[in-house]
């Protein structure tokens, strides 16, 4: 859903990445900035109860790192280095968010809500990992019911009202469990996609090796 903002979103700032050019950050560097800032985010600041500011922070950070597919389009640097690499910083940050996640609410006693976080943590990144398999057997698994930019924007809108106190932190709670059921469909959303068309290629290769009729055998 979110994600199709994304080439809109890279039109529309365009003058701000061919200005990081100008100033000599790479898009590289600017996957590797963006990251970090969202690792220092999540953990100094979600992690110690400040959610509010470590949501808006996160949220600016993700845009941030949101430049650098723009950059390397403008630059005539894509490719498949800048997607693996982004690919990867993105486990990262994702990772530390639901941990600092997992930490406040912990310190809050809402164990639901730590198992809840755990359970993105994980399906957040088996979803991915279906995409990575799926086109290293020559197949595609791309979309799906909740795609990484949808959880992650439902994420940090439910962990910014909670943090100025618009919402309970039950809220929040929920929220995860929600997100880790649609991280789950989405997974399974992927894995019969890649069923399907490995049984196309299949009946295709047979079809192919089926002679004519009236051939000799």
């Amino acid at each position: 859903m979110f994600g199709r903002l994304r080439g809109v979103i890279g039109r529309l700032f365009t003058p701000l990445a061919k200005g990081l050019l100008r100033i000599g950050l790479t898009p590289d560097a600017v996957t590797v900035i963006g990251t970090i800032g969202t690792i220092a985010a999540a953990l100094g600041l979600v992690a110690t109860g400040r959610l509010a500011g470590g949501a808006w922070l996160i949220a600016f950070f993700v845009f941030f790192d949101s430049l650098d597919g723009t950059m390397a389009r403008i630059s005539g640097t894509a490719g498949a280095w800048g997607s693996f690499l982004d690919s990867v910083m993105d486990r990262f940050a994702d990772g530390a968010l639901f941990v600092a996640l997992a930490i406040h609410l912990a310190a809050h006693g809402h164990a639901w809500g730590v198992w809840g976080a755990l359970a993105c943590l994980v399906l957040g990144g088996i979803v991915p990992y279906a995409r990575a398999k799926a086109e290293s057997i020559g197949c595609t698994a791309s979309g799906g019911l909740a795609e990484r930019s949808d959880r992650l924007v439902i994420t940090l809108v439910a962990t910014a009202f909670v943090g100025m106190s618009v919402l309970p932190l039950v809220v929040l709670e929920v929220t995860l469990w929600v997100l880790a059921a649609l991280s789950l469909v989405t997974a399974f959303q992927r894995i019969l996609g890649v069923r399907r068309q490995l049984r196309a290629r299949a009946a295709d290769a047979a079809g192919d090796a089926t002679p004519p009729a009236g051939a000799e055998a």
